[in-house]
Parts: structure tokens; C-alpha cells; sequence
């Protein structure tokens, strides 16, 4: 009565772990998120065995007949078509479901895009925030990237083919011409390639050959580095709330009180609030 969650290759079918492989011989029920897919991975290993389709479409629906299953003692292995499940692929719905069971789930560590491009990007990776893939609407993009400007984390997106320069200008947008962004495409595959420029470069060097726009991508973006004379959009908002109700100069002294800022920064923060 055990979930396993069995990472399988991204692209090269070698980063298969030997554990990996004896987990999908010894379950009983592989739950895929496409079973065609899935289905030339184990044809490629050699692995007979049954196969169910577990994707976002279904998760919710069919969780429960699979939770049963477990109960009744079978081992089940759940793979996505590439990497690590649930990130950025179904699997969530049916693990919570395992927790709230008291079903035991035991990974099967492997490969993980976002974390092999994190760890041949060059960029702080002692902290670092997921955001796979950002919203395909202009505005929610922008909207979503204005909350992570003051960020200071390194910042990992995944992003397809159609979106990639579209996401670039609107980062290029919010966080400057300067931003520094390591883009890694197609990993462990025929045409891997990882490059490191600014985002205007960036922008500026796939725009060169259409061919370069094409495959998956990860892009990996610096953090914020603070200095001493910003201001976060956190203290930012206290501001302006308190400006609503309050005399510019007792507006700011709060602030400063509250955030551990200086008050005369503020003070002038607000005089262009205030414009």
C-alpha cells in the first residue's frame, strides 16, 4: 500500500535511476500523465505493466479510484511525461489524498529541469523561488512580475516556445534592461543550449535565428540586489495608506517607525506619491 513518485528523463532516457527503474518493474498500476508517452519510456526499459491516465484534466475525478486501489494493497508509481511529478504536473490532488488516507508516499528522486538549469545557471543558488510558468495574458504577466521586483532570491520560470519573447519584453518591462537571465533549453537533449545575458541581449540574440525560440526553456533570473537607499513595496504601501489619512511628514515617520527606514527617504518617496 505505497505511492511512489518516480522522476523519470527530461530528454537523455540514460538519467533514468536504477531505482527508478526497479520501482516501475515492481508496482503494480503506473499512473501516467500520458500513457502513450509514458508507454515508449517503458517499452525503451523493458517494463511490462499497466498503465492508468492520471492528468489535469482527471486528477480530481480519478484520485479516489486509485486511492482505493492502494488500500486494497496494490503499489502504484506515478510519472509525468518528463522529470519530477507536480512540478508543474498533475500529482498534487492525488498525494494529499494519499496524506489524508494515511498512505504512505515514498520519492524516487531524479531529474528536475528547473534544478539542473538552477544548477549550471551561475546565479546565487543557496535561495531561490519556483514560479514555473507565468500567466498568457500581457497584463496578468506584468502583474505577476510586479510582485517579485524587490525579490531578492534567484528566480526560476519555465516558459514554451510561443511565450518565450513576449515573457522576456515583459520582464524587460518590469525589472529593467539590466536584468541578468540565464536561459536553458532543451536539457540533456540533441540541441541543449544555456546562454547568459541581460534580458535586453537576451531578447536581442533569439530575435538573430527563429530557430533559436523553438524547444523548452528555463529561464533563471537574478534576484534583486538591495542597497542602502531602497525601499520595498511593502513599506512603499504602508505609505500610501497611511498618506490617505494623515499629513504627508506624520505619514512618513510612521512608516519609518514600522519598517526601520529613515523617515526623510519616505518623506520625499511621498512628495512623488504625490505628483
Amino acid at each position: 500500500m505505497t505511492l511512489y513518485i518516480v522522476a523519470t528523463p527530461i530528454g537523455n532516457l540514460d538519467d533514468i535511476t536504477l531505482r527508478a527503474i526497479n520501482t516501475l518493474k515492481s508496482v503494480d498500476l503506473i499512473a501516467a500523465e500520458d500513457t502513450r508517452h509514458s508507454g515508449l519510456l517503458l517499452q525503451h526499459l523493458g517494463i511490462k505493466a499497466k498503465l492508468f491516465a492520471l492528468h489535469d484534466h482527471n486528477e480530481q475525478e480519478k484520485s479516489h479510484l486509485l486511492i482505493e486501489k492502494l488500500k486494497s494493497g496494490l503499489s502504484i508509481a506515478l510519472i509525468s511525461d518528463a522529470g519530477t511529478p507536480l512540478i508543474n504536473d498533475p500529482g498534487y490532488h492525488l498525494v494529499k489524498a494519499c496524506r489524508d488516507n494515511d498512505i504512505q508516499v515514498v520519492p524516487i528522486p531524479g531529474a528536475c529541469a528547473a534544478i539542473a538549469a538552477l544548477s549550471v545557471a551561475g546565479l546565487p543558488s543557496d535561495k531561490f523561488s519556483y514560479e514555473g510558468f507565468l500567466p498568457a495574458k500581457s497584463k496578468a504577466r506584468q502583474d505577476s512580475l510586479s510582485q517579485l521586483v524587490d525579490e531578492p532570491r534567484t528566480m526560476i520560470f519555465y516558459e514554451s516556445t510561443h511565450r518565450l519573447l513576449d515573457t522576456l519584453q515583459d520582464m524587460q518591462t518590469v525589472f529593467g534592461a539590466d536584468k541578468r537571465v540565464v536561459l536553458a533549453k532543451e536539457l540533456t537533449k540533441t540541441w541543449e543550449t544555456i546562454v547568459s545575458f541581460t534580458v535586453n541581449q537576451l531578447i536581442a540574440w533569439l530575435n538573430e535565428d527563429a530557430n533559436r525560440q523553438k524547444g523548452e526553456f528555463v529561464l533563471i533570473v537574478e534576484g534583486h540586489a538591495k542597497t542602502e537607499n531602497d525601499v520595498d513595496q511593502k513599506a512603499i504601501n504602508t505609505l500610501k495608506l497611511l498618506q490617505k489619512e494623515l499629513p504627508l511628514k506624520k505619514a512618513a515617520a510612521i512608516t519609518a517607525e514600522i519598517h526601520g527606514l529613515k523617515k526623510n527617504q519616505l518623506y520625499q518617496i511621498g512628495l512623488m506619491l504625490e505628483e
